[in-house]
């Protein structure tokens, strides 16, 4: 059995507040939920909705310093910090993952961390989730901030994840799927899935050091196959794309020092270059020199997203992040199969035989959110899986008062622009949410938001809708 209660405020087990943390005046938690046994006795208070500090990455390819939106969010969330200008702030982690798990702001509260907690209060996810996920939150959160590309790779579908994870752990460390999605907050790029073979063969005719890496035979083959069925032209594809990924170190690391001196030349002559993605190639030659993922960017399409739009990486789709600030949402799991712009391991075998060949243009792999029918503020990105889905909620600034529903999932809730002070069902205090804040919202439980800034606010949701 379940009551509801609510801690006044100063009261024994109201909420202390947390200075050096961002919530300033944080004076009491939202929610008590007092669980009591079949015959009604009390067992342990528990608080279900929540503030979180959240876990850093500081991998070398994301912005150095303020340019991160990481670490704007950072600095906004807790003025405390100190933000170092010449470290890189690459990732926001907001969720219970080993490596990273969101630490409670809230003393009363036992756990420190969120995976502690929901591992002692599995309601929390929702009915549901709760089963489905067998009590996990089933995907992780993030903010990136991207200054140099991360390596081209894919993910395997769960079948797949399972035999890697059995038979090379050491690589693959768990049994899981690992789709994602990535929603620009600045003007963002990346590469995503196979391009139309009239692109590809395009660039075997403009291209000629890409053609040689390729070969006649498996060149011809593709152009030829463009009049095939779907089947003939995947077909084809592979061949092209394993013929680049099995080629011998020097072959290819010579082909690819022709290249860029062509371009280079070209450019340097204030010649055209786009036909042979000129400013994108040295681009990426500087940051990963002699590296294959350099002619990958003549098979996959390239994404530039505005802020606001969304791209979905479903398992076997060969992807890059390029550079920009995005929120992004996955799967719990760190399953990657790489394909180049990395020092790391590349499984070839493994990804020549996975991908998904179906060529396609860049507008397929656009994630079209559709706007909530019973509030115009929410925008749903719902993926075609089950483990997350993700609202933007854009609180116009005529809006003073706004309700952050209710919903049969966990959630968590970002503030990227605006102020407001929360408040939740039968929670008598408050606390003051600002640009980085983040909150752990219980299923089934709301928030009201008292808006105090000029500009509204902009914030995203992340949860499960099963």
């Amino acid at each position: 059995m379940l009551t509801l209660d609510a801690a006044p405020v100063g009261a024994p087990g109201a909420c202390d507040s947390f200075p050096g943390t961002g919530w300033t005046n944080f004076t009491a938690c939202v929610l008590i939920v007092k669980n009591s046994d079949s015959d009604g006795h009390l067992a342990e208070e528990t608080v279900s909705v929540f503030p979180l500090t959240c876990a850093v990455q500081n991998y070398a390819w994301g912005k150095l310093g303020r340019d991160s939106e990481v670490a704007k969010l950072l600095a906004s969330g807790n003025p405390a910090v100190q933000i170092d200008p010449d470290k890189p702030y690459a990732e926001l982690w907001m969720g219970t993952h080993p490596k990273g798990d969101a630490v409670i702001l809230d003393n009363r509260i036992p756990q420190k961390t969120l995976g502690q907690w929901i591992a002692n209060n599995p309601g929390c996810l929702g009915s549901k989730v709760k089963e489905a996920f067998k009590g996990q939150l089933p995907f992780l959160f993030k903010v990136l901030s991207v200054n140099t590309a991360l390596s081209i790779q894919a993910h395997p579908t769960k079948e797949l994840a399972a035999k890697l994870h059995a038979q090379a752990p050491e690589h693959y460390p768990d049994a899981n799927h690992k789709p994602e999605m990535a929603i620009a907050l600045t003007p963002f790029e990346g590469m995503c899935g196979f391009r139309p073979v009239e692109q590809i063969v395009a660039f075997l005719k403009n291209v000629p050091e890409f053609r040689t890496l390729i070969g006649n035979v498996a060149a011809e083959q593709l152009e030829r196959s463009k009049g095939d069925d779907p089947r003939g032209v995947s077909a084809a594809l592979r061949v092209c794309f394993t013929r680049m990924m099995k080629s011998e170190k020097k072959v290819f690391v010579d082909q690819l020092n022709l290249l860029v001196k062509r371009i280079s030349q070209e450019a340097a002559a204030g010649k055209d270059t786009s036909s042979s993605c000129g400013e994108l190639l040295l681009r990426l030659h500087s940051q990963y020199p002699g590296d294959i993922g350099c002619f990958a960017i003549y098979f996959l399409n390239l994404m530039k997203l505005q802020p606001g739009e969304c791209m979905f990486l479903g398992a076997n789709e060969p992807h890059a992040y390029l550079y920009g600030d995005c929120i992004e949402c996955m799967a719990c799991s760190d399953n990657t199969v790489r394909a180049g712009l990395t020092p790391k391991f590349i499984d070839v075998l493994t990804l020549c035989e996975m991908l998904n060949y179906t060529p396609a243009p860049s507008s397929s792999k656009l994630l079209v959110p559709t706007q909530s029918r019973l509030d115009p503020c929410i925008f749903l990105y719902d993926p075609p899986v089950p483990d997350f889905a993700v609202m933007k909620i854009e609180i116009p600034s005529s809006i003073k008062l706004y309700l952050v529903s209710a919903i049969d999932s966990a959630s968590i809730l970002l503030v990227i622009r605006g102020q407001a002070v929360g408040t939740s069902t039968a929670a008598v205090s408050d606390m003051a949410l600002t640009r980085g804040s983040v909150l752990f919202i219980s299923a089934n439980e709301s928030v009201s938001l008292h808006l105090s800034s000029a500009e509204g606010m902009l914030l995203f949701r992340a949860c499960c809708l099963l």
